[in-house]
């Protein structure tokens, strides 16, 4: 049920960047709004791995470096039949983490150093797990292509704005002025609730794997309440908006970020792990 919710939502993400392109500039707009769709998920597909560990300054590490990560993720990746994903350590004292690949051959795992620092066995183990759970399911192709998706939309919004106002707010045999302009204002919110939507599906997703491929789910609920705690006071420096719905928590706090997060609440998340049966 949750993968044809997910195949619900991106369709409609895809759907609305057609619609937008068509209602700014008619043929030639979806035209070009689908052209921009697979171009970006091109690079999506190919790249986001690269560029997500770049831009949130992970470092590889060797097993000498990290014994003990390499340990847990060893053992998890037998339990969940995959192979064991290349692992990185993110210079940042918050502790967090994602997981990041186009498929479990190429996927890549990313903890922060104070992740490793403030985590107890049980409660680093059900975080890998976790990451491991969002590899084996294939979510961060999908939280890629959804964030990409809504990164078009929001940037066809931004060219149909600039075209409004250069076009006087015309209307022509390109495109219908006032759809333009519903359309440039309401469909970049309504990408993001879509994001956002889809992001949480695979959170609760990832949470119970994780409690299957650990056998229980109290570590991984340990750890949530830990990484909520800490998430409100331990600034996370040098990470864009845009990267956090890649974290196993919200990596930001308060404010606007709260309204429209990614994530599902963590109280909200401990409680459904808690009631599990595994």
């Amino acid at each position: 049920m949750n993968a044809f919710k997910t195949a619900l939502l991106l369709t409609s993400l895809s759907l609305l960047l057609l619609f937008g392109g068509a209602a700014i500039a008619g043929e030639r707009g979806l035209t070009i709004a689908l052209a921009f769709a697979v171009a970006m998920n091109g690079i999506a597909y190919f790249f986001s791995d690269k560029i997500a560990l770049r831009m949130n300054g992970a470092q590889p590490v060797t097993r000498e470096q990290a014994p003990r990560l390499y340990e847990i993720t060893d053992r998890l990746c037998g339990r969940a039949g995959i192979p064991l994903p290349k692992l990185y350590v993110i210079p940042q004292a918050q502790p967090n983490a994602f997981a990041t690949g186009r498929s479990p051959q190429k996927a890549a795992v990313a903890c922060t150093a104070g992740l490793l620092e403030t985590m107890e066995d049980d409660e680093l183990e059900g975080v890998i797990a976790h990451e491991l759970a969002h590899i084996r399911n294939r979510d961060t192709l999908i939280m890629s292509v959804a964030a990409t998706i809504a990164g078009a939309i929001t940037y066809l919004a931004w060219m149909g704005q600039w075209a409004l106002i250069l076009g006087g707010g015309r209307r022509n045999g390109h495109g219908n002025a006032l759809g333009a302009l519903l359309m440039i204002i309401l469909a970049p919110i309504a990408a993001l609730l879509v994001q956002m939507a889809i992001s949480r599906q695979r959170e609760y997703a990832a949470d119970a794997a994780a409690a299957r491929f650990v056998g229980h789910p109290y570590g991984l609920a340990k750890a949530l309440e830990k990484l909520g705690h800490y998430s409100k006071r331990v600034p996370m420096t040098n990470v864009k908006p845009a990267q956090a719905h890649m974290y196993i928590v919200q990596p930001f706090s308060g404010g606007v970020a709260s309204l429209f997060s990614t994530h599902p609440p963590v109280e909200e998340r401990i409680r459904r792990l808690q009631a599990l049966s595994v």
